[in-house]
């Protein structure tokens, strides 16, 4: 067979296809991502176009629902006056205005992806897909799978075609039946270009019948894509490529076609007169519609941003004159913003802090007993150290009905029999009043209590090429980097907290997207006792010295971890404290547990079923019970509503409702006049929530296809991915009760410093600039000392001029959370 390959680059398409696919990790390495990232190279809005006309797409609210948020109030009819004004071209703002609120307006769109392979059905009438998906899914999801199956896949250790090719020339049963196919498997000359010169033809089609057949499955094509780039996410390494993948399929089709309509009709352009081929990715001109989507979404946006930049400029300045009882770090998550302000509340006197959940903590973690590592930083970095666990007392509890003998045909009865009405009999109880099983994922379980943390490396000793432990003079980096970015340099207080936070569920595969991102959705359990014991040490704080940073002898630092689904906290080693240390922590941890059961209240305000109207310890106690329901899909709201990320000093932020819609990063200009530590803190800020904001966007406005649809019909395959039923795609994206009360808006970086030092940060980082000025992120800078207001709108600083209307002061913040259970506007809190 002639191999039709001058005018087709095979390497240069499987590029392409990487590029445009799904870059969605396996479950254990779920970190929040730009769904749209392979048209990040275009403006926010060129690309939304572009992705629709293309793919198909839904990339923003339909304007039926923009005009409903008009209508319901959610959108400021002056600040939407004000984007027409922004946005209209040489045609005048009556004309605009009324294509604004044109009812007839619509957007056509008949994407190019699925056009060629689409002839199969409407010329042959059969369905390739559902001939062809079934198998292969069941093919590859038995290759990769990491522990679902008794046993494992055949040969292992060979690539997915390999293991595909013993498995036909060796087992009883055949994947292929067709001779035509097994031939083409069994030579070596065979390739993609080939088989595609076989199936289609024209090799003018052969990269436009690639797009379509990979995305009629993008879920797993871009699962195979990922693993092939990342072969560490599988704790089980296979060696998977997209090309193989794409081949098997190419065979699987054949037999397929073979069967069903015969050899004679290849190839698809010799029976059927194919159009001349088109540009998949071409040039597209901006319509009236999407020029009016674009007003209705920067109105929206800016609806609710005016709102938090006008109440952060009537915040008061924060003078520190005296020691603070206590100091807590937590994560910049926006789940922590409302814990801040209800600690803050309990504890007037108490200062807090916003900093990436690692804590600077750059690492690989392996528990006693685990056999493997597993990282707990930002996915974007490469740790070249290892924290090791030792000392581990416990073990994960087990129930019976989930041993590997229930698959089995004897065991299986006889454990269906016995054991089989014992779990139907805790599964009716479960019901009605929740408990903690081996089926529930907590939280705490990442690290154990008792258990101890190998911090130092003492020989310059390895393992498998990573350093175990760090230097002292590597924690002392650890530690000065946390404090000085976060402004912390002086006036200690005797007790210093660094919490991480992680989530605890129920028969819930996204999980891990319920823990720190920062910690590559992993609990920062490890990485804030770590740190905190660095802090502690008499040697990390003599070399702190040298850094121009004093810690005081009466100073402790302690670990912790906040569960955010349950509001519960855990300090590490406390019994390792000072007498003293002792007695003034267990004076705080009751005002810790006060702000906790307001914090579930707040939360709780949102959860369907739950009654707010009680005690906060009661609805507290609800809210734990909430976590260990098995049938609960939503543990909690997780980023929903997320649009802010903040970086200033607290007294930016202290007095104001942000309704945990903001990360927030503690930074202080004046220890920072040349924005040394800013550069790196929007360096990190910027990809990771900004990932987290559009993944969460992008899953609102198109939650069947970019998002997993409702998890209900969910089915982990493989310990990998989730799909509907087993014979289904994988889905990518957020499922809809992660996202059904979200907003969606873009995310507003906002920065507390002068705006020269700010700019000229993002301008030198090729990266940032194209985060703020594509507007895939939107950027506001704070004068620190006028308080003035500078926004970026189409690469030009301005000064905002017009204000929204007055915010509103509150003085008790409970009666609201009691009688609102919608998003809550901007509040000023006991402002004096």
């Amino acid at each position: 067979m002639k191999q039709q390959s001058i005018d087709f680059d095979e390497q240069l398409v499987l590029h392409s296809l990487k590029h445009y696919l799904p870059a969605q990790a396996p479950l254990k390495d779920f970190v929040h991502h730009n769904t749209l990232h392979a048209f990040q190279e275009f403006s926010f809005f060129e690309a939304l176009q572009k992705a629709n006309a293309t793919f198909g797409y839904k990339t923003a609210l339909s304007l039926h629902e923009y005009r409903k948020l008009y209508n319901d109030g959610i959108i400021n009819p002056e600040i939407l006056k004000d984007m027409i004004h922004k946005h209209k071209d040489e045609n005048t703002f009556v004309y605009w205005e009324s294509l604004v609120f044109d009812q007839s307006l619509y957007n056509t769109v008949h994407p190019e992806i699925g056009k060629l392979r689409a002839f199969w059905k409407n010329h042959f009438k059969i369905d390739l897909n559902m001939l062809v998906h079934p198998k292969l899914f069941k093919l590859t999801g038995a290759y990769l799978d990491q522990g679902v199956s008794e046993k494992r896949f055949p040969y292992p250790d060979k690539t997915l075609l390999g293991a595909v090719r013993a498995l036909q020339q060796n087992s009883m049963v055949s994947v292929f039946r067709s001779d035509k196919v097994i031939a083409f498997l069994n030579d070596p000359k065979t390739t993609i270009t080939s088989l595609l010169a076989y199936i289609v033809g024209d090799l003018a089609f052969y990269e436009q019948y690639l797009f379509d057949q990979q995305f009629a499955h993008p879920g797993w094509s871009g699962m195979v894509a990922t693993i092939e780039v990342q072969p560490h996410t599988l704790l089980d390494p296979r060696k998977v490529t997209l090309h193989d993948f794409i081949f098997l399929e190419l065979l699987l089709e054949i037999e397929a076609l073979d069967q069903n309509i015969g050899l004679d009709k290849f190839p698809l352009s010799g029976e059927i007169k194919l159009d001349n081929p088109t540009s998949l990715f071409k040039h597209i001109k901006v319509d009236p519609y999407w020029k009016v989507v674009t007003i209705w979404q920067e109105a929206l946006e800016w609806s609710y941003h005016s709102q938090v930049l006008q109440g952060l400029v009537l915040s008061k300045t924060d003078t520190k004159s005296i020691t603070p009882s206590f100091q807590a770090f937590f994560c910049i998550d926006d789940r922590e913003e409302s814990i801040r302000r209800h600690l803050e509340q309990a504890v007037p006197d108490c200062e807090t802090f916003g900093t990436p959940g690692h804590f600077g903590m750059v690492a690989m973690y392996q528990p006693d007993s685990g056999k493997f590592y597993t990282q707990v930083c930002p996915g974007s970095l490469s740790p070249k150290h290892l924290i090791k666990e030792e000392g581990r007392t416990t073990k994960n509890g087990k129930d019976i009905h989930f041993h590997k003998g229930s698959h089995r045909l004897f065991t299986g009865w006889l454990l269906s029999q016995t054991i089989g009405f014992w779990s139907a009999v805790k599964l009716f109880f479960n019901l009605f009043k929740p408990q903690v099983s081996p089926a529930h994922s907590s939280a705490f379980e990442h690290m154990e209590h008792a258990s101890r943390l190998i911090i130092e490396n003492k020989n310059n000793d390895t393992e498998n090429g990573y350093k175990i432990g760090y230097t002292v003079e590597e924690m002392a980096e650890i530690v000065s980097g946390l404090l000085k970015s976060t402004g912390l340099t002086t006036n200690f207080a005797s007790l210093i907290y660094l919490i991480g936070h992680g989530g605890s569920s129920t028969n819930n595969p996204y999980y891990a997207g319920y823990n720190c991102g920062a910690c590559s959705g992993r609990a920062g359990s490890v990485n804030s006792r770590a740190v905190a014991e660095m802090a502690n040490r008499e040697d990390v704080r003599a070399a702190l010295k040298g850094k121009n940073i004093q810690i005081p002898e009466t100073t402790c630092f302690i670990g912790g971890l906040h569960d955010t689904t349950r509001d519960e906290i855990k300090f590490y080693d406390v019994e390792s404290l000072s007498q003293k240390h002792k007695e003034t922590h267990a004076l705080h941890v009751p005002k810790f547990e006060k702000a906790l059961s307001y914090n579930a209240k707040e939360r709780a305000r949102q959860f369907l079923l739950t009654n707010i109207k009680r005690d906060a310890v009661k609805v507290h106690k609800d809210v734990k019970n909430r976590s260990t329901a098995l049938f609960e899909p939503r543990p909690e709201l997780n980023h929903s509503n997320n649009t802010l990320c903040i970086v200033g000093r607290r007294s930016l932020t202290k007095n104001i409702f942000l309704d945990q819609r903001a990360f927030l990063n503690s930074y202080d200009y004046e220890q920072d006049v040349y924005g040394v530590q800013l550069k790196g803190i929007l360096q990190a800020a910027t990809p990771v929530c900004g990932g987290i904001n559009l993944e969460y966007y992008f899953s609102r406005v198109d939650n069947e296809k970019l998002g997993a649809g409702s998890k209900l019909p969910h089915n982990v395959i493989g310990l990998f991915g989730v799909a509907n039923g087993i014979k289904g795609d994988l889905r990518p994206g957020l499922p809809s009760q992660m996202i059904d009360v979200h907003a969606p808006l873009r995310l507003m970086m906002i920065v507390e410093h002068y705006p020269e030092i700010v700019l000229q940060i993002i301008e030198k980082d090729k990266k940032l600039s194209g985060w703020y000025y594509k507007e895939w992120v939107k950027l506001a800078i704070i004068h620190p000392e006028t308080k003035t207001i500078y926004y970026l709108f189409k690469g030009e600083l301005k000064k905002l001029e017009k204000m929204a209307h007055p915010i509103k002061s509150i003085t008790d913040l409970e009666s609201v959370f009691e009688n609102n259970s919608s998003n809550l506007p901007v509040y000023q809190l006991n402002i004096n």
